[in-house]
Protein backbone atom coordinates (compact mmCIF):
# COMPACT_ATOMS: atom_id res chain seq x y z
CA UNK A 1 0.00 0.00 0.00
CA UNK A 2 1.43 3.34 -0.85
CA UNK A 3 1.22 6.38 0.99
CA UNK A 4 0.20 4.74 4.07
CA UNK A 5 0.38 7.87 6.44
CA UNK A 6 -1.38 10.61 3.79
CA UNK A 7 -4.68 9.81 6.31
CA UNK A 8 -2.55 9.81 9.62
CA UNK A 9 -4.51 12.05 12.09
CA UNK A 10 -7.28 13.39 9.77
CA UNK A 11 -10.93 13.62 10.96
CA UNK A 12 -13.22 11.84 8.39
CA UNK A 13 -16.47 11.10 8.57
CA UNK A 14 -17.27 7.97 6.96
CA UNK A 15 -21.55 8.26 5.83
CA UNK A 16 -23.39 4.93 5.49
CA UNK A 17 -21.94 1.24 6.69
CA UNK A 18 -23.01 -1.82 3.97
CA UNK A 19 -19.66 -3.12 2.46
CA UNK A 20 -17.95 0.20 1.06
CA UNK A 21 -18.65 2.11 4.84
CA UNK A 22 -17.11 -0.86 7.01
CA UNK A 23 -14.20 -1.46 4.29
CA UNK A 24 -13.20 2.70 4.44
CA UNK A 25 -13.71 2.89 7.95
CA UNK A 26 -11.70 -0.10 8.77
CA UNK A 27 -8.59 1.07 6.55
CA UNK A 28 -9.00 4.86 7.05
CA UNK A 29 -8.84 3.65 11.47
CA UNK A 30 -5.44 1.35 10.11
CA UNK A 31 -4.22 4.78 9.02
CA UNK A 32 -4.23 6.53 11.58
CA UNK A 33 -7.31 8.79 10.56
CA UNK A 34 -9.48 9.59 13.88
CA UNK A 35 -13.21 8.02 11.98
CA UNK A 36 -16.46 8.50 12.80
CA UNK A 37 -18.91 6.57 10.92
CA UNK A 38 -22.94 7.44 10.54
CA UNK A 39 -25.37 5.02 9.36
CA UNK A 40 -29.50 5.84 9.43
CA UNK A 41 -30.13 2.32 10.38
CA UNK A 42 -31.01 1.68 13.94
CA UNK A 43 -28.77 0.52 16.49
CA UNK A 44 -30.29 -3.10 17.45
CA UNK A 45 -29.00 -5.79 16.20
CA UNK A 46 -26.54 -3.90 14.04
CA UNK A 47 -23.37 -6.44 13.78
CA UNK A 48 -21.48 -3.85 11.63
CA UNK A 49 -21.47 -1.02 14.08
CA UNK A 50 -20.49 -3.48 16.90
CA UNK A 51 -17.51 -5.06 14.62
CA UNK A 52 -16.28 -1.56 13.70
CA UNK A 53 -16.51 -0.23 17.51
CA UNK A 54 -14.88 -3.52 18.38
CA UNK A 55 -11.75 -1.64 16.89
CA UNK A 56 -12.15 1.65 18.28
CA UNK A 57 -13.97 3.63 15.83
CA UNK A 58 -16.48 6.28 16.90
CA UNK A 59 -19.79 4.88 15.29
CA UNK A 60 -22.94 6.74 15.64
CA UNK A 61 -26.62 5.08 14.36
CA UNK A 62 -29.88 5.52 14.10
CA UNK A 63 -29.98 9.17 11.82
CA UNK A 64 -28.04 11.94 11.06
CA UNK A 65 -27.34 14.36 13.90
CA UNK A 66 -27.80 17.56 12.69
CA UNK A 67 -24.59 19.14 14.43
CA UNK A 68 -23.01 16.18 13.33
CA UNK A 69 -19.98 17.99 10.91
CA UNK A 70 -19.44 20.36 13.77
CA UNK A 71 -16.84 18.28 14.87
CA UNK A 72 -14.18 20.20 11.80
CA UNK A 73 -13.68 16.51 9.53
CA UNK A 74 -11.64 16.84 6.67
CA UNK A 75 -13.33 14.25 4.59
CA UNK A 76 -16.55 12.82 3.98
CA UNK A 77 -16.81 9.04 2.36
CA UNK A 78 -20.18 8.25 1.59
CA UNK A 79 -21.94 5.23 0.53
CA UNK A 80 -22.25 5.67 -3.10
CA UNK A 81 -25.78 5.06 -3.03
CA UNK A 82 -26.39 7.89 -0.66
CA UNK A 83 -28.15 10.72 -2.46
CA UNK A 84 -26.17 14.12 -2.82
CA UNK A 85 -29.49 14.95 -1.59
CA UNK A 86 -28.98 14.16 1.48
CA UNK A 87 -28.71 16.42 4.30
CA UNK A 88 -25.19 15.84 5.60
CA UNK A 89 -23.69 16.01 2.31
CA UNK A 90 -25.09 18.93 1.31
CA UNK A 91 -23.69 20.86 4.02
CA UNK A 92 -20.12 19.65 4.01
CA UNK A 93 -20.40 20.71 -0.17
CA UNK A 94 -21.06 23.84 1.81
CA UNK A 95 -18.70 24.22 3.95
CA UNK A 96 -16.37 23.13 1.13
CA UNK A 97 -15.30 19.36 2.87
CA UNK A 98 -14.48 17.31 0.18
CA UNK A 99 -16.81 14.47 -0.48
CA UNK A 100 -15.43 11.01 -1.52
CA UNK A 101 -16.59 7.25 -2.55
CA UNK A 102 -14.23 4.40 -1.46
CA UNK A 103 -12.49 3.83 -4.90
CA UNK A 104 -11.13 7.26 -4.56
CA UNK A 105 -9.30 5.99 -1.50
CA UNK A 106 -8.34 2.99 -3.62
CA UNK A 107 -6.95 5.22 -5.79
CA UNK A 108 -4.64 6.81 -3.58
CA UNK A 109 -3.52 3.85 -1.98
CA UNK A 110 -3.04 1.37 -5.12
CA UNK A 111 0.88 -0.19 -5.79
CA UNK A 112 -0.99 -1.67 -8.77
CA UNK A 113 -2.01 -0.30 -11.78
CA UNK A 114 -5.91 0.31 -12.22
CA UNK A 115 -8.20 -0.83 -15.51
CA UNK A 116 -11.39 1.26 -14.65
CA UNK A 117 -14.35 0.27 -16.57
CA UNK A 118 -18.09 2.51 -16.75
CA UNK A 119 -20.86 1.95 -19.25
CA UNK A 120 -24.67 2.37 -18.88
CA UNK A 121 -24.60 -1.56 -19.80
CA UNK A 122 -22.08 -3.86 -20.52
CA UNK A 123 -19.37 -3.06 -17.59
CA UNK A 124 -19.56 -5.79 -15.36
CA UNK A 125 -19.18 -8.33 -18.76
CA UNK A 126 -15.75 -6.09 -19.66
CA UNK A 127 -14.37 -6.72 -16.59
CA UNK A 128 -14.85 -10.52 -16.40
CA UNK A 129 -13.97 -10.74 -19.54
CA UNK A 130 -10.32 -8.59 -19.06
CA UNK A 131 -9.63 -10.56 -15.80
CA UNK A 132 -9.85 -13.95 -17.19
CA UNK A 133 -7.73 -12.46 -20.00
CA UNK A 134 -5.14 -11.29 -18.15
CA UNK A 135 -5.39 -14.26 -15.51
CA UNK A 136 -4.51 -16.63 -18.19
CA UNK A 137 -2.08 -14.42 -19.34
CA UNK A 138 -0.11 -14.55 -15.72
CA UNK A 139 -0.73 -10.47 -15.16
CA UNK A 140 -1.86 -11.54 -11.90
CA UNK A 141 -5.36 -9.24 -11.94
CA UNK A 142 -7.64 -8.78 -8.83
CA UNK A 143 -10.83 -8.01 -9.83
CA UNK A 144 -12.78 -4.68 -7.55
CA UNK A 145 -15.73 -2.98 -7.53
CA UNK A 146 -19.43 -3.61 -8.24
CA UNK A 147 -18.31 -6.77 -9.30
CA UNK A 148 -16.46 -8.21 -6.81
CA UNK A 149 -14.48 -7.12 -3.38
CA UNK A 150 -14.81 -3.32 -2.47
CA UNK A 151 -12.12 -1.47 -4.40
CA UNK A 152 -9.91 -0.29 -1.03
CA UNK A 153 -9.58 -3.47 0.37
CA UNK A 154 -8.41 -4.92 -2.88
CA UNK A 155 -6.58 -2.06 -3.04
CA UNK A 156 -4.73 -2.28 0.16
CA UNK A 157 -3.15 -5.96 -0.52
CA UNK A 158 -2.29 -5.16 -4.45
CA UNK A 159 1.33 -4.79 -5.06
CA UNK A 160 3.38 -3.84 -8.45
CA UNK A 161 3.01 -6.92 -9.67
CA UNK A 162 -0.96 -6.84 -9.36
CA UNK A 163 -3.45 -5.15 -11.97
CA UNK A 164 -6.85 -4.22 -10.57
CA UNK A 165 -9.85 -4.46 -12.88
CA UNK A 166 -12.60 -1.96 -11.24
CA UNK A 167 -16.12 -1.83 -12.03
CA UNK A 168 -17.34 1.75 -11.32
CA UNK A 169 -20.58 3.19 -11.52
CA UNK A 170 -21.91 6.36 -12.28
CA UNK A 171 -22.45 7.03 -8.28
CA UNK A 172 -18.87 5.77 -7.53
CA UNK A 173 -17.29 8.18 -9.85
CA UNK A 174 -19.23 11.57 -8.56
CA UNK A 175 -17.22 11.06 -5.41
CA UNK A 176 -13.28 11.05 -7.03
CA UNK A 177 -10.69 14.19 -6.57
CA UNK A 178 -7.85 12.66 -7.81
CA UNK A 179 -9.07 8.90 -9.24
CA UNK A 180 -6.53 8.34 -12.56
CA UNK A 181 -7.10 4.63 -13.82
CA UNK A 182 -3.86 4.07 -15.85
CA UNK A 183 -6.28 2.51 -18.32
CA UNK A 184 -10.15 3.66 -18.92
CA UNK A 185 -13.06 2.14 -20.24
CA UNK A 186 -16.15 3.48 -21.24
CA UNK A 187 -18.15 1.28 -22.64
CA UNK A 188 -21.44 2.73 -23.68
CA UNK A 189 -24.00 5.57 -23.18
CA UNK A 190 -27.27 5.94 -22.26
CA UNK A 191 -29.85 7.29 -20.02
CA UNK A 192 -30.08 5.53 -16.89
CA UNK A 193 -30.34 6.48 -12.62
CA UNK A 194 -32.02 9.71 -13.95
CA UNK A 195 -33.76 9.88 -10.56
CA UNK A 196 -30.16 9.80 -8.96
CA UNK A 197 -28.73 12.29 -11.69
CA UNK A 198 -31.66 14.52 -12.28
CA UNK A 199 -30.84 14.69 -15.89
CA UNK A 200 -29.38 13.08 -19.07
CA UNK A 201 -26.52 15.09 -18.76
CA UNK A 202 -25.07 14.63 -15.34
CA UNK A 203 -24.93 11.12 -15.81
CA UNK A 204 -22.74 11.41 -18.31
CA UNK A 205 -20.98 14.36 -16.63
CA UNK A 206 -20.50 11.73 -13.95
CA UNK A 207 -19.53 8.80 -16.06
CA UNK A 208 -16.87 11.08 -17.98
CA UNK A 209 -15.08 11.12 -14.15
CA UNK A 210 -13.49 7.27 -15.58
CA UNK A 211 -10.93 9.41 -17.51
CA UNK A 212 -10.97 13.26 -16.47
CA UNK A 213 -7.79 12.92 -14.56
CA UNK A 214 -5.68 10.94 -17.01
CA UNK A 215 -2.92 12.38 -18.66
CA UNK A 216 -1.09 11.81 -21.95
CA UNK A 217 0.49 8.41 -20.15
CA UNK A 218 -2.60 6.79 -19.92
CA UNK A 219 -5.13 5.25 -22.32
CA UNK A 220 -8.99 6.04 -22.51
CA UNK A 221 -10.90 2.93 -24.81
CA UNK A 222 -14.53 4.18 -25.95
CA UNK A 223 -17.55 3.35 -27.95
CA UNK A 224 -16.59 5.52 -31.33
CA UNK A 225 -20.14 4.47 -32.58
CA UNK A 226 -21.62 6.77 -30.73
CA UNK A 227 -21.77 10.49 -31.21
CA UNK A 228 -22.56 11.61 -27.76
CA UNK A 229 -19.46 9.45 -25.76
CA UNK A 230 -17.24 10.88 -28.81
CA UNK A 231 -17.67 14.06 -27.74
CA UNK A 232 -17.15 13.63 -24.05
CA UNK A 233 -13.96 11.22 -25.31
CA UNK A 234 -12.23 14.39 -27.25
CA UNK A 235 -12.13 16.35 -24.30
CA UNK A 236 -9.84 13.39 -22.41
CA UNK A 237 -5.93 14.13 -22.09
CA UNK A 238 -5.78 10.28 -22.67
CA UNK A 239 -4.21 8.27 -25.26
CA UNK A 240 -7.71 8.02 -27.55
CA UNK A 241 -8.08 4.15 -28.13
CA UNK A 242 -11.62 3.98 -29.94
CA UNK A 243 -13.28 0.70 -30.95
CA UNK A 244 -16.16 0.09 -33.49
CA UNK A 245 -18.64 -2.40 -34.73
CA UNK A 246 -18.38 -0.73 -38.39
CA UNK A 247 -15.94 -2.80 -39.93
CA UNK A 248 -11.73 -1.93 -40.31
CA UNK A 249 -10.59 1.52 -38.43
CA UNK A 250 -6.86 2.28 -39.04
CA UNK A 251 -6.66 3.03 -35.17
CA UNK A 252 -8.04 1.22 -31.80
CA UNK A 253 -9.55 -1.86 -32.14
CA UNK A 254 -12.91 -2.89 -34.95
CA UNK A 255 -14.75 -5.60 -36.10
CA UNK A 256 -16.75 -6.72 -39.12
CA UNK A 257 -18.54 -10.11 -40.22
CA UNK A 258 -15.36 -11.92 -40.31
CA UNK A 259 -12.37 -10.25 -38.32
CA UNK A 260 -11.80 -8.04 -35.63
CA UNK A 261 -8.57 -5.70 -36.46
CA UNK A 262 -6.25 -3.99 -33.97
CA UNK A 263 -4.96 -0.61 -35.26
CA UNK A 264 -6.36 -1.81 -38.64
CA UNK A 265 -4.74 -5.54 -38.98
CA UNK A 266 -6.60 -8.70 -38.43
CA UNK A 267 -6.20 -9.75 -35.23
CA UNK A 268 -8.85 -12.96 -34.66
CA UNK A 269 -11.12 -14.41 -36.77
CA UNK A 270 -15.05 -13.50 -35.57
CA UNK A 271 -15.58 -17.19 -35.95
CA UNK A 272 -13.58 -17.71 -32.85
CA UNK A 273 -16.24 -15.72 -30.53
CA UNK A 274 -18.55 -17.98 -28.25
CA UNK A 275 -20.36 -15.22 -26.61
CA UNK A 276 -23.49 -13.99 -28.72
CA UNK A 277 -24.59 -10.72 -29.44
CA UNK A 278 -23.39 -7.34 -31.15
CA UNK A 279 -23.97 -5.50 -27.47
CA UNK A 280 -21.35 -8.05 -26.10
CA UNK A 281 -19.11 -7.96 -29.17
CA UNK A 282 -18.59 -4.09 -27.72
CA UNK A 283 -17.57 -5.48 -24.23
CA UNK A 284 -15.23 -7.88 -26.36
CA UNK A 285 -13.15 -5.08 -28.33
CA UNK A 286 -13.07 -2.95 -25.20
CA UNK A 287 -11.59 -6.26 -23.08
CA UNK A 288 -9.12 -7.15 -25.70
CA UNK A 289 -8.09 -3.61 -26.15
CA UNK A 290 -7.17 -3.12 -22.38
CA UNK A 291 -5.53 -6.94 -22.51
CA UNK A 292 -3.43 -5.86 -25.61
CA UNK A 293 -2.26 -2.75 -23.65
CA UNK A 294 -1.31 -4.41 -21.01
CA UNK A 295 1.04 -6.59 -23.00
CA UNK A 296 -1.59 -9.55 -22.70
CA UNK A 297 -0.57 -12.82 -25.16
CA UNK A 298 -2.53 -13.64 -27.88
CA UNK A 299 -3.01 -16.85 -27.07
CA UNK A 300 -4.48 -15.93 -23.74
CA UNK A 301 -6.94 -13.50 -25.60
CA UNK A 302 -8.14 -16.24 -27.94
CA UNK A 303 -8.62 -18.47 -24.74
CA UNK A 304 -11.00 -16.58 -23.47
CA UNK A 305 -12.73 -15.27 -26.33
CA UNK A 306 -13.00 -19.18 -27.53
CA UNK A 307 -14.68 -20.39 -23.73
CA UNK A 308 -16.54 -17.76 -22.35
CA UNK A 309 -19.90 -17.83 -22.55
CA UNK A 310 -21.20 -15.23 -20.11
CA UNK A 311 -21.28 -13.42 -16.98
CA UNK A 312 -23.99 -15.26 -14.29
CA UNK A 313 -27.64 -13.72 -15.46
CA UNK A 314 -26.20 -11.67 -18.33
CA UNK A 315 -26.78 -13.27 -21.66
CA UNK A 316 -25.61 -16.05 -19.17
CA UNK A 317 -25.37 -20.00 -21.78
CA UNK A 318 -27.13 -22.54 -19.15
CA UNK A 319 -27.48 -26.10 -21.20
CA UNK A 320 -28.35 -27.33 -24.26
CA UNK A 321 -30.89 -29.77 -23.94
CA UNK A 322 -31.96 -32.21 -27.00
CA UNK A 323 -31.28 -29.10 -28.95
CA UNK A 324 -32.66 -26.34 -27.23
CA UNK A 325 -30.67 -23.72 -25.97
CA UNK A 326 -31.15 -21.97 -22.37
CA UNK A 327 -30.24 -18.25 -21.80
CA UNK A 328 -30.46 -16.93 -18.30
CA UNK A 329 -30.77 -13.15 -18.91
CA UNK A 330 -32.03 -11.98 -15.70
CA UNK A 331 -29.94 -8.90 -15.51
CA UNK A 332 -32.31 -7.26 -18.06
CA UNK A 333 -34.18 -5.27 -16.12
CA UNK A 334 -35.10 -2.34 -18.42
CA UNK A 335 -35.96 -3.09 -22.49
CA UNK A 336 -32.76 -1.66 -23.48
CA UNK A 337 -30.97 -4.90 -22.09
CA UNK A 338 -33.81 -7.07 -23.67
CA UNK A 339 -33.61 -5.18 -26.98
CA UNK A 340 -30.16 -6.37 -26.95
CA UNK A 341 -30.73 -9.99 -25.76
CA UNK A 342 -33.48 -10.85 -29.03
CA UNK A 343 -30.79 -8.82 -31.19
CA UNK A 344 -28.29 -11.44 -30.49
CA UNK A 345 -30.44 -14.07 -31.93
CA UNK A 346 -31.67 -15.04 -35.83
CA UNK A 347 -33.58 -18.19 -34.48
CA UNK A 348 -36.52 -19.11 -32.97
CA UNK A 349 -36.96 -17.56 -29.56
CA UNK A 350 -39.45 -18.39 -26.58
CA UNK A 351 -39.14 -15.58 -24.86
CA UNK A 352 -39.77 -15.49 -20.71
CA UNK A 353 -40.38 -11.95 -19.97
CA UNK A 354 -42.02 -9.63 -16.99
CA UNK A 355 -41.63 -8.43 -13.37
CA UNK A 356 -42.25 -5.36 -11.48
CA UNK A 357 -44.61 -2.86 -13.15
CA UNK A 358 -43.11 0.79 -13.12
CA UNK A 359 -45.57 2.00 -15.31
CA UNK A 360 -43.30 1.24 -18.36
CA UNK A 361 -43.70 0.35 -21.85
CA UNK A 362 -42.65 -2.21 -23.89
CA UNK A 363 -42.62 -0.78 -27.65
CA UNK A 364 -38.83 -0.29 -27.69
CA UNK A 365 -39.12 -3.84 -28.10
CA UNK A 366 -41.23 -4.33 -31.39
CA UNK A 367 -38.58 -4.35 -33.72
CA UNK A 368 -36.65 -6.75 -31.93
CA UNK A 369 -39.73 -9.31 -31.59
CA UNK A 370 -40.14 -10.80 -35.14
CA UNK A 371 -37.48 -13.94 -34.32
CA UNK A 372 -39.64 -14.28 -30.69
CA UNK A 373 -42.20 -17.32 -32.17
CA UNK A 374 -44.20 -17.64 -27.96
CA UNK A 375 -43.99 -15.49 -24.67
CA UNK A 376 -44.48 -16.66 -21.83
CA UNK A 377 -45.40 -13.96 -19.41
CA UNK A 378 -44.65 -13.54 -15.59
CA UNK A 379 -45.01 -10.99 -12.54
CA UNK A 380 -46.70 -7.58 -12.36
CA UNK A 381 -46.63 -6.91 -16.00
CA UNK A 382 -47.51 -9.79 -17.16
CA UNK A 383 -51.07 -9.30 -18.37
CA UNK A 384 -49.41 -6.07 -20.18
CA UNK A 385 -46.12 -7.75 -21.39
CA UNK A 386 -48.74 -10.36 -23.07
CA UNK A 387 -50.78 -7.39 -24.81
CA UNK A 388 -48.27 -6.26 -25.96
CA UNK A 389 -46.95 -9.78 -27.64
CA UNK A 390 -50.31 -9.91 -28.90
CA UNK A 391 -50.48 -6.45 -30.56
CA UNK A 392 -46.60 -7.79 -32.26
CA UNK A 393 -48.64 -10.85 -34.09
CA UNK A 394 -47.11 -13.54 -31.58
CA UNK A 395 -49.74 -16.37 -31.28
CA UNK A 396 -48.74 -18.30 -28.83
CA UNK A 397 -48.85 -16.58 -25.61
CA UNK A 398 -48.88 -17.87 -22.08
CA UNK A 399 -49.34 -16.57 -18.66
CA UNK A 400 -47.22 -18.38 -15.83
CA UNK A 401 -46.88 -17.80 -12.00
CA UNK A 402 -43.29 -17.39 -11.81
CA UNK A 403 -40.22 -18.06 -13.45
CA UNK A 404 -39.99 -22.44 -12.17
CA UNK A 405 -43.44 -22.54 -14.16
CA UNK A 406 -42.38 -20.28 -16.84
CA UNK A 407 -39.65 -22.52 -17.60
CA UNK A 408 -42.18 -25.60 -17.71
CA UNK A 409 -44.98 -24.27 -19.62
CA UNK A 410 -41.70 -22.68 -22.39
CA UNK A 411 -39.89 -26.16 -22.75
CA UNK A 412 -42.84 -27.95 -24.58
CA UNK A 413 -43.33 -24.63 -27.11
CA UNK A 414 -39.44 -25.59 -28.32
CA UNK A 415 -38.46 -27.48 -31.09
CA UNK A 416 -34.77 -28.81 -31.83
CA UNK A 417 -33.10 -25.14 -33.00
CA UNK A 418 -34.89 -23.04 -30.53
CA UNK A 419 -33.85 -21.07 -27.81
CA UNK A 420 -35.67 -20.45 -24.83
CA UNK A 421 -34.55 -16.65 -23.27
CA UNK A 422 -35.34 -15.05 -19.83
CA UNK A 423 -34.45 -11.74 -20.53
CA UNK A 424 -37.29 -9.96 -18.69
CA UNK A 425 -37.17 -6.05 -19.02
CA UNK A 426 -38.53 -5.69 -15.73
CA UNK A 427 -37.02 -5.32 -11.88
CA UNK A 428 -37.30 -8.43 -9.90
CA UNK A 429 -38.78 -6.97 -6.88
CA UNK A 430 -42.48 -7.70 -7.19
CA UNK A 431 -41.69 -11.61 -6.83
CA UNK A 432 -37.88 -11.66 -6.01
CA UNK A 433 -35.42 -10.25 -3.62
CA UNK A 434 -32.85 -9.68 -6.46
CA UNK A 435 -32.37 -10.44 -10.45
CA UNK A 436 -29.98 -12.94 -8.88
CA UNK A 437 -32.77 -14.75 -7.20
CA UNK A 438 -35.02 -14.57 -10.18
CA UNK A 439 -31.96 -16.06 -12.51
CA UNK A 440 -30.75 -18.65 -10.41
CA UNK A 441 -34.26 -19.93 -10.19
CA UNK A 442 -34.47 -19.80 -14.43
CA UNK A 443 -31.45 -22.68 -13.47
CA UNK A 444 -32.77 -24.49 -11.36
CA UNK A 445 -35.72 -24.94 -13.41
CA UNK A 446 -33.39 -25.86 -16.57
CA UNK A 447 -31.79 -28.54 -14.66
CA UNK A 448 -34.76 -30.22 -13.52
CA UNK A 449 -35.75 -30.61 -16.84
Amino acid sequence: MKNANQFNGMKILVLGLAKSGCAASSLLHASGAHVTVNDASPEAGNEEAAELRSKGIHVICGGHPADILDAGYDIVVKNPGIPYSNSVIVEAIGKGIPVWTEIELASRISEAPIVGITGSNGKTTTTTLLYHMLNIGNKHPLIAGNIGTVSCTVAEKATQDNIIVLEASSFQLMGIDTFQPKIAIWTNLYDAHLDYHGTSEAYAVAKYGITKNQTAEDYFIYNDDQPKLRKYAARSSAVKVPFSLTGMKENGISADDEQIYWNGKPYVLRSVIKLPGQHNLENILAATAAAILLGCDKKAIESVLSSFTGVRHRMQFVKELQGRKFYNDSKATNTLATKSALAAFDVPTILIAGGLDRGQSFEELRPYMSDVKAVVAVGETAGKFAEFAASCGIEIIMMAEDVQDAVRKAYPLTVAGDIILLSPACASWDQYPSFEARGNQFIEAVMEL
